[in-house]
């Protein structure tokens, strides 16, 4: 496809929304001789009137050139060299101008071969994925016709979506993921591909399907997401066994918790939920499930020791290897499951004096006990008692008077 060009009076472009250390990283670029453009979901995103997660920047300087102009700068990645260019906590990340064959189904291994802005903009994977900005000229610049089906709300593969998708598989969950945030009609042509395709999704790289999964959690579109996720059947084999329950009736309450956190805890300016407490509102109803049928059904309460076992148990089962939590997250999942059943105990004791864990996880389970709340209002106390327990902890130790050991001096016989 030609290249076209949309000036400012076509496109309307908010570069005063544009990140103020994004528009540094390019104008230093370009100072130094090379082309620099604002790319990606960056680009769509303000076209779109949201506003950007990122700010990513494509350039004809290679990761060493990068490296050379800016100080604050870590190059990482082996299979794809970036360049992270860090303000303080925020990080633009920068990459190189790249080629590659779009007309093969081989698996991208490595992706590091360097090319023009017209070749990187045909590598991507959907054409309002392929815009880039010139802050320069502040101009559009489309080589795949993306602008069009920004406008028409369209989502179209760059290339043959067949062979597309088996180059890079995640780039079905991706599919499926704009067509979740942005309510976009699906060309047909890629609708058919996901469906043959879509075995292709177990030669993905762990890390990449795990980091996708998570971002949805926090967009705001994550029910809608893993009803498409589930529908196309790519869940069921990321996930067997999260697959499996969410096509039951009882899957339906998975739903309730992504619907409550999209709507309830994604406002503007709310700070986003922790992603072991978004993860908690995926494997929480299979977990209570299971403790259930092992424990309940015979009329038997379990204590902490088994269900910190059967908790590690069904982790296993719902992360399989293909995409394995790291230990860190995982231990902190756990933690949140665990607690459920010491905020909400089984079993009333009479006498039951609330108590601070010193858990350093303890804060992650009472957020998610504020989520279970608003479902079952019947929570609502316990929540408002735990919360009261952690603002006011002194009100909760306990009184009871210590018998003090006896001093040398004190010991019978003696005065």
């Amino acid at each position: 496809m030609q290249q076209k060009i949309y000036h400012s009076d076509e496109h309307l472009f908010p570069i005063d929304l544009v990140d103020r250390d994004a528009l540094y990283v390019m104008e230093k670029l370009h100072s130094a001789g090379f082309t620099a453009y604002l790319v990606g979901g960056g680009v769509r995103d303000l076209l779109l009137r949201k506003s950007p997660k990122d700010f990513d920047i494509s350039t004809s300087a290679q990761p060493e050139e990068i490296k050379k102009i800016f100080r604050n700068c870590l190059l990482i990645g082996r299979r794809f060299r970036l360049a992270h260019i860090r303000f303080g906590k925020k990080i633009i990340e920068v990459s190189t101008f790249r080629s590659g064959d779009i007309a093969s189904d081989s698996l991208i291994i490595r992706d590091n071969e360097w090319g023009t802005p017209e070749e990187d903009a045909l590598r991507r994977d959907f054409t309002i994925n392929g815009l880039f900005y010139d802050p320069f000229n502040n101009t559009i610049i489309d080589y795949v016709g993306g602008f069009v089906d920004l406008k028409n709300q369209f989502i179209r593969s760059i290339g043959q979506p067949y062979l597309r998708f088996r180059q890079d598989p995640v780039r079905m969950i991706r599919l499926l993921k704009f067509q979740a945030r942005f309510g976009f009609e699906i060309d047909e042509e890629a609708r058919v591909a996901l469906a043959e395709c879509r075995g292709e999704i177990v030669k993905s790289a762990s890390a990449r399907v795990l980091e996708e999964l998570l971002r949805m959690l926090e967009s705001g579109s994550s029910k809608s997401f893993f009803e498409l996720i589930t529908h196309h059947g790519l869940l069921q084999l990321i996930f067997p066994a999260l697959g499996e329950f969410l096509e039951t009736t009882e899957g339906e309450e998975i739903y309730s918790y992504l619907e409550e956190v999209d709507t309830t805890f994604h406002q503007p300016g709310m700070r986003s939920l922790d992603r072991v407490v978004l993860l908690a509102c995926l494997t929480f109803c299979p977990f209570e499930k299971r403790i259930k049928t092992r424990f309940l059904d015979r009329e038997k309460i379990p204590h902490l020791g088994e269900i910190q076992q059967e908790t590690f148990a069904l982790l296993d089962e719902i992360f399989p290897p293909l995409c394995r939590l790291p230990r860190r997250m995982k231990y902190g999942l756990a933690s949140i499951l665990i607690s459920q059943y010491r905020l909400t105990p089984l079993e009333k004791k009479k006498s039951h004096r609330p108590r601070l864990p010193r858990d350093p996880d303890f804060h992650l389970a009472l957020k998610f006990l504020e989520i279970r709340a608003a479902l079952e209002p019947g929570f609502q106390q316990m929540w408002e008692e735990w919360q009261d327990v952690v603002k006011n902890p002194e009100k909760h130790i306990s009184h009871r008077k210590r018998r003090r050991k006896k001093g040398p001096s004190q010991k019978k016989g003696e005065k």
